[in-house]
């Protein structure tokens, strides 16, 4: 891929759709949304408003460190908790799951663009969205759980043909920080689809705290992703006490571009230190598991 090339042509795009009206843009911190941004700026300038949804499925210290690296570029920032709860109330089927999620975003962004009188949409959605959601793996919740009705006068995608390894060349080339250019995948549905069946503000909480645990204790692996996802629970014991805890499911994978995935081979001192921090610093876990399975058959992430 020349980047220049599809960087100018990218600004170029954004520019002619756009051309003297406003638009929004869904910025969630991660690679992908952080280069549209970028991109969307260059082309429209103070025209463009970045906003930031605080859905409650973020994980730890995320919509802080947003607000630091953004915050110049006029960035709307949402507390949106209360909703996303209240939406996945009694949600447990994955695909539901991300519709609620990819409906409410967008009514959000709906309000936010009239309020600034924005008639536009853009957002970071990239090559792999939109195969798995064609594909019927699993509704992306900017593309397949996407609302069909909305009120924007366009959705424009300018990365929807790079795969994710190329949004990091463009990253590079923009000159963004390390830890965005580099950083892991996260889901857009957050949280959410690392809690097999409902979301409860309880169970996200847990899975913040493992996923953070995970991400330390991995932070020397190669690995292209790795997170902590709640699966279930099971009978433990904790202080001679019978617990009915959380099963915590430790994953983690190497991958070129997402389409398949492969576990890496993690010392087994390193995976029991994982399990004891876990089980140790969060009470209601009582059995931590590694899952070793690749992709396919598996997808990386949980829902």
């Amino acid at each position: 891929m020349d980047v220049q090339k599809f960087v100018e042509n990218a600004i170029k795009e954004i520019r002619e759709k756009v051309k003297d009206g406003k638009a929004i843009i869904a910025l969630s911190g991660g690679v992908d949304s952080s280069v549209c941004t970028v991109l969307a700026y260059k082309a429209i300038g103070d025209r463009l408003i970045p906003v930031f949804v605080d859905t409650g499925l973020m994980r730890e210290g995320e919509p802080e460190r947003i607000k630091e690296i953004f915050g110049n570029m006029g960035l709307v920032f949402i507390d949106a908790k209360d909703e996303f709860f209240k939406a996945l109330k009694g949600v447990t089927d994955p695909e539901e799951k991300r519709k609620v999620i990819g409906e409410l975003f967008v009514r959000i962004f709906e309000r936010v663009a009239e309020e600034h009188n924005a008639e536009y949409l853009i957002q970071g959605t990239i090559y792999p969205d939109i195969i798995e959601s064609q594909g019927g793996i699993k509704s992306h919740h900017n593309v397949g759980g996407f609302p069909t009705k909305y009120k924007f006068k366009d959705v424009i995608e300018p990365l929807r043909e790079l795969y994710k390894d190329e949004v990091r060349e463009v990253a590079r080339y923009l000159g963004l920080p390390e830890e965005i250019s580099e950083r892991m995948p996260f889901p857009g549905p957050g949280l959410a689809v690392r809690i097999v069946g409902e979301v409860t503000p309880e169970k996200v909480e847990i899975v913040r705290k493992a996923n953070k645990i995970v991400e330390e204790e991995l932070a020397d692996y190669e690995k292209w992703q790795c997170f902590a996802a709640l699966i279930g629970r099971a009978t433990g014991v904790k202080g001679d006490v019978r617990v009915w805890g959380y099963i915590i499911s430790v994953r983690a994978v190497e991958s070129r571009d997402g389409m398949t995935a492969d576990p890496i081979r993690i010392d087994y001192e390193k995976l029991r230190r994982i399990a004891l921090r876990i089980t140790g610093e969060i009470d209601k876990v009582s059995r931590v598991v590694y899952d070793v399975t690749p992709k396919p058959p598996a997808t990386i992430e949980y829902e």
